[in-house]
């Protein structure tokens, strides 16, 4: 299939699209210090980045009892908004590479590991509300990497798992991707390393997101 054959482009959020990961990875350790939990290394907090929130916490702390996972949620929750005041920025490239990409009538679509409430917030804090065809958060389907979200994506767009696109940062994006028969891209500027994602075989790795744009303008 050429690039220029895809009709659907869905992003993940965070270290995808928005420089967020070093806010996620201290909002993490600071909820781990105040529910009185050994702190994990960056390493292991960047890997686990993409899940859903409950998940990755379980996945950092198997055994953590269903009153301590409240608990630890709502300590992360309160960081993590308090130093969105700001919101993170987009990354180089990003809103010139999406209104091309809107510009050339492609479908687009957000699927993240964020809860809907996130997602919203930041959507408005960049007066993106109405940008993407359709946005899936985690807590309202399944978590990455289960295929469930781009499977209501695709429904939602109309457009077969063949023409679509899912671009992303961590193993759970391009698990995902090929959970649901799609094909994916991986950069390399977010949670987790380069070679880690080439092992999914992304049909494209970028440096930097501009490179998408080029490269799907290719005949």
């Amino acid at each position: 299939m050429r690039p220029s054959d895809y009709k659907l482009l869905i992003f993940d959020w965070d270290g995808t699209l928005a420089d967020s990961i070093g806010r996620i990875v201290e909002a993490m350790h600071v909820a781990s210090e105040r529910s009185g939990f050994q702190l994990c290394d960056d390493f292991s907090v960047k890997g686990i980045i993409g899940l859903g929130l409950p998940e990755a916490i379980r996945t950092l702390y198997p055994h953590i009892g269903d009153d301590e996972l409240v608990a630890f949620r709502q300590h992360y929750a309160d960081h993590y908004i308090a130093s969105e005041a700001v919101p993170s920025p987009l990354f180089e490239g990003v809103v010139e590479s999406m209104a091309a990409f809107r510009n050339e009538g492609y479908h687009l679509a957000v699927a993240t590991g964020k809860a809907r409430r996130g997602l919203d917030r930041v959507l408005k804090a960049h007066g993106w509300e109405d940008y993407f065809d359709v946005t899936r958060a985690a807590d309202e389907t399944a978590s990455k990497p289960h295929p469930l979200m781009l499977e209501e994506i695709l429904a939602h767009c109309g457009v077969s798992a063949q023409q679509a696109l899912m671009v992303g940062d961590s193993s759970f994006d391009l698990q995902m991707a090929r959970n649901a028969g799609m094909d994916s891209v991986a950069v390399s500027y977010g949670a987790q390393s380069i070679e880690a994602l080439k092992l999914f075989e992304p049909r494209l790795s970028i440096d930097r997101f501009s490179e998408l744009h080029a490269w799907l303008r290719q005949a």
